[in-house]
């Protein structure tokens, strides 16, 4: 996946690595990405791992984690 400048404003997109940075990442695409991009990360990530770090995540916004943990309820 090519990542936005825009959603990654305060670093460089080509220099995040998918595995290291997935919370950030996961972060980032759930509170601000697009529709591809949630695909993707629907997609690349496991979801019982995607709802960990969802009900962990300290910068989320309630409706961002509501949402979150009902996509990936299953």
């Amino acid at each position: 996946m090519k990542f936005r400048q825009t959603l990654f404003w305060d670093v460089n997109p080509k220099n995040i690595d998918p595995q290291k940075n997935a919370q950030y990442i996961i972060e980032r695409v759930a509170d601000f990405g697009h529709d591809d991009e949630v695909r993707w990360v629907l997609s690349y990530y496991d979801k019982s791992f995607l709802r960990s770090i969802i009900a962990k995540s300290r910068c989320l916004r309630p409706e961002t984690r509501a949402l979150w943990m009902l996509l990936t309820d299953r």
